[in-house]
């Protein structure tokens, strides 16, 4: 992982990781603004020639070091950081579930986006 760098693109709602000048992953995700602000990420994709090596996990991992420093909520919808927060609690607190509720509204009413 020491050849990947993660690097957010806000303005596009992707954190991605890049390898020699490659994006070879990535996290999709919206800034939630009400009833609080959150970052929500929708997916979680990596280079199929880049899987097996943590890239997804570094992202995540990344996405709440983000949300933290931030003083911001992750609320996750992507399976995959749902699954990874769950198993590292310690690094990814609950998301309360009216940000979660919220997230998914601001989902199904911006449709073609994710």
């Amino acid at each position: 992982m020491s050849d990947i760098e993660i690097r957010d693109d806000r303005a596009a709602g992707r954190l991605e990781a890049v390898a020699a000048g490659e994006a070879v992953g990535r996290i999709e995700y919206f800034v939630l603004d009400a009833p609080g602000q959150a970052l929500v990420p929708v997916h979680t994709i990596v280079e199929p020639a880049h899987e097996g090596r943590g890239i997804a996990g570094s992202l995540a991992r990344e996405l709440y070091g983000i949300a933290r420093r931030e003083g911001v909520t992750v609320a996750p919808l992507c399976p995959y950081v749902v699954k990874w927060a769950e198993r590292h609690p310690d690094e990814a607190p609950a998301a309360e579930p009216e940000l979660l509720r919220a997230a998914k509204e601001w989902l199904v009413a911006h449709p073609g986006l994710f």
